[in-house]
């Protein structure tokens, strides 16, 4: 019995060795970080826009000019004042495509961000 005792003691004396840490010290004092972020942005866009009329339009305009009634296609028009200056237009838009508008255009951004972070201890 007496040669387990010894063995016993030094057992518990290494299971119960309290456990003792390092201090952690950094190798460093201060720092800089710098950073550059650069982007390249190019919108295109395309707009197309079509207007569509579905019956008929007639459309009279001028200056000095008699304008029996009602306009319609094939009346008969006549200046006012024979010699002086006039202006007529005559219209007629039947049914289909009046009117298109295509826009193309191109955008384009570029920019470039500078960043520093600066740390001590």
């Amino acid at each position: 019995m007496r040669h387990l005792t010894p063995a016993l003691l030094l057992a518990a004396g290494v299971i119960c060795t309290p456990a003792i840490a390092n201090t952690v010290v950094p190798n460093f004092t201060r720092g800089t970080i710098t950073a550059t972020t650069e982007s390249h942005t190019e919108i295109i866009e395309t707009i197309k826009q079509i207007e569509y009329t579905t019956g008929t339009s007639y459309t009279v305009t001028g200056t000095n000019i008699n304008i029996p009634g009602r306009p319609e296609p094939d009346a008969n028009y006549s200046v006012i004042t024979q010699g002086a200056p006039f202006q007529f237009s005559e219209t007629t838009l039947g049914p289909g495509v009046a009117k298109e508008t295509w826009i193309e255009r191109i955008t384009t951004t570029d920019s470039t961000t500078n960043s520093v972070s600066v740390f001590t201890q």
